[in-house]
């Protein structure tokens, strides 16, 4: 039998206990043509790149899949059938994976980071143009317009 990872992404309005019970009906799917789901993920409720179907998030889910081509295709063929999956991708890997992939391993990594701690002297402003950035050119921001103006009022008065 091969090695499988598959990826699906289910609808946004769907629950997340409704994609648990969507992932064992094709778990028994592979199981009854001979394969077995030998992991399974929940990503969570993400923002997608586009919309697809007019949805503009889904739930993901990963399967590590060990099944023999008929049972794969068969799985497939119910995905496409399903209202409730918006997308699937399924890629054939040597050998299967043991520990968390590499998007759980990435959002457990956000947690440790912690705070953004001491930035040392920023010297205020920032901004748009920051605070190294002369006030008063003209053209630069309202500094400019001001001197432009005291200027053309002089000579008005004189």
């Amino acid at each position: 039998m091969a090695f499988y990872e598959c990826v699906l992404i289910a609808r946004q309005d769907v629950s997340s206990t409704q994609v648990e019970s969507l992932v064992a009906d094709y778990t028994k799917i592979l199981e009854d043509n001979g394969g077995r789901v030998a992991g399974s993920e929940y990503w969570g409720l993400r923002t997608l790149a586009y919309k697809i179907k007019k949805n503009r998030k889904g739930h993901y889910v990963l399967l590590n899949v060990e099944a023999p081509a008929p049972a794969l295709h068969e799985f497939e063929r119910n995905m496409r059938l399903s209202d409730d999956i918006i997308r699937y991708l399924t890629v054939k890997v040597d050998e299967l994976v043991e520990g968390p992939s590499i998007v759980m391993q990435q959002r457990h990594s956000r947690d440790d980071r912690g705070g953004r701690g001491d930035r040392g002297d920023r010297r205020g402003g920032g901004g748009r143009y920051g605070s190294d950035r002369p006030r008063g050119e003209a053209g630069n921001d309202a500094g400019g317009k001001e001197a432009a103006t005291a200027s053309a009022s002089e000579g008005a008065a004189e």
